[in-house]
């Protein structure tokens, strides 16, 4: 099931959605996950938004990272994975934007439940 969540200071509703989920993921506030990206970022010479800076701070932390089929007509949409996965809390990305999911409810901005998945984290 959606759940609206902003977890931005100032209710803003930019392109911060790998800092938004993280930090609904995580237990923690959205500045205190701002800061540790941006140093990751910092650390690897890119900007905190690269893909490769935030994932790469979730596998030091602790989570794997697994590939979903995305074939389409029969895509398989965030709605289905969270109906499929029923515990556990998740991070998902469809390449353009990163989604937290808790116990089968996803959280966000939005409701992106219509949303394509190519990957996910899960801790280990």
């Amino acid at each position: 099931m959606y759940r609206q969540l902003n977890m931005n200071p100032k209710g803003r509703r930019t392109d911060d959605c790998v800092i938004r989920a993280l930090a609904k993921s995580f237990g923690t506030d959205w500045i205190t996950m701002y800061d540790q990206i941006a140093m990751e970022g910092r650390r690897k010479y890119d900007i905190m938004q690269a893909n490769h800076v935030w994932t790469g701070w979730l596998m030091r932390n602790g989570y794997r990272m697994h590939t979903l089929p995305n074939t389409c007509p029969e895509c398989y949409t965030v709605r289905q994975f969270c109906r499929d996965h029923p515990r556990g809390k998740y991070i998902l990305g469809t390449g353009t934007h990163v989604i937290a999911v808790e116990d089968g409810d996803w959280f966000d901005t939005f409701d992106s439940g219509d949303l394509i998945p190519i990957y996910y984290f899960r801790r280990i």
